[in-house]
């Protein structure tokens, strides 16, 4: 069968049978709730101007508005949207059914898997702040059957109507904070799902109330367009060396000028001497490194680099589009490229400056601390800005505008 020939009911299975797949390949199980809202939410309806084969691609994000380069509204990737709804089910015992959602960010799309997903004793309230993508949603809604969903274009930062506590808060943008807003309309058992920037780099974070805490239940790597309105914080780039810059998102003081005399320099490079197998996860490994990193008072950036200068050989980044990097007392470190043995892999820290040596052993010797205590997942705290020192759980401390944000890592 060719793919012109192929009806949306079959793109649409075909979609939800590679997402299941992918989510196994993880080490995850598809919920069987959400498979079935999955199966059921007519995706093409909520992106009328792509194709079918497009529509219902599982690691696509349909883009629905830019302002010139800018994406500002877009219906998330399948895979992603698929994951998150099932962190929400997982953390909210019981599943979703009955519950009353917010969704923070209007693409129309999610907020009809919602809605399948809580069934006639529970609603869904989208909200977005740009009238075209709140009156697109609508329509789009509308066209699909889901008309019963409450659309409402507002600040998200601020609270929502029409109701003042919702179980479930879940954002489809990224957010570098959490608004005292949605803590505050969270129910005394709710549960808040957010893609957070912590560190410069983004998780969706399953996050229970625990009293005046949040505390996450699961996480997983994510990127989302970023949120608008007072709750924006603007990331900043910086280019230390042709093709080579550096990601700034918590107000870090650098001296570009300086970290690309460093790279200038020939650089020393560590081995952890591991021999890891192709299925190790190391998205964790980069949050562990940016808490020690914090910790012992080095400035923890991310680093990107094109591929053209890690061609020149400039740079070697574990990975170009984000890899762990720091400057402490004149010496740059990052994360480096893994190496491969056949089918295994160790991994390594590069370094240039005068204490190039001693940096770069140091790295390998959290990446170790890691491997040791068995790749453990970071947990996170989420308590109220002004939260006294001494009532904080013990961990690397972040502060944000609204809020103190403590990651913490048990061995498993």
């Amino acid at each position: 069968m060719s793919v012109e020939t192929l009806s949306s009911d079959d793109f649409r299975a075909a979609m939800v049978e590679q997402l299941i797949t992918d989510q196994r390949d993880k080490g995850l199980s598809m919920r069987p709730e959400v498979e079935a809202a999955l199966r059921t939410v007519p995706r093409h309806l909520f992106t009328p101007d792509s194709s079918l084969e497009d529509a219902y691609s599982p690691n696509l994000a349909v883009i629905t508005k830019q302002v010139g380069d800018e994406t500002i509204s877009s219906v998330s990737a399948a895979w992603l949207i698929a994951e998150m709804l099932g962190q929400a089910a997982d953390a909210h015992e019981g599943g979703l059914s009955g519950l009353d959602v917010l969704e923070i960010g209007s693409g129309g799309y999610n907020a009809a898997l919602l809605r399948e997903l809580v069934g006639d004793s529970g609603s869904v309230t989208t909200v977005d702040i740009d009238k075209d993508v709140t009156d697109r949603a609508s329509e789009c809604l509308a066209a699909a059957g889901y008309g019963d969903v409450t659309v409402v274009c507002a600040d998200a930062e601020q609270p929502v109507g029409p109701r003042g506590v919702y179980d479930l808060i879940i954002a489809t943008v990224g957010a570098w904070d959490i608004a005292p807003a949605w803590t505050d309309q969270l129910a005394s058992d709710g549960v808040l799902v957010v893609p957070l920037r912590t560190f410069g780099m983004t998780r969706s974070w399953a996050l229970r109330r625990e009293g005046h805490a949040l505390v996450s239940h699961s996480q997983r790597l994510c990127g989302f367009v970023s949120i608008q309105g007072t709750g924006t914080h603007q990331m900043r780039y910086v280019d230390i060396a042709e093709g080579v810059h550096l990601r700034l998102d918590e107000d870090q003081k650098i001296n570009p000028q300086s970290v690309g005399d460093l790279l200038a320099q020939p650089p020393v490079q560590a081995w952890a001497g591991a021999s890891l197998a192709p299925a190790t996860v190391l998205a964790d490994l980069d949050m562990w490194l940016a808490t020690r990193i914090t910790a012992a008072g080095q400035q923890f950036v991310i680093l990107t680099a094109q591929q053209d200068a890690i061609d020149a050989g400039r740079v070697d980044p574990a990975w170009r589009y984000g890899t762990p990097a720091a400057l402490h007392d004149g010496t740059f470190c990052y994360r480096s490229a893994l190496q491969w043995t056949d089918d295994k892999f160790d991994l390594g820290a590069r370094a240039y400056g005068p204490d190039a040596t001693t940096v770069a052993q140091q790295w390998v010797e959290h990446m170790v601390a890691w491997l040791d205590a068995s790749t453990p997942a970071p947990v996170l705290h989420v308590l109220p800005a002004g939260t006294p020192d001494g009532d904080l759980p013990a961990g690397t401390v972040l502060d944000k505008r609204h809020s103190r944000l403590v990651l913490a890592f048990t061995p498993r």
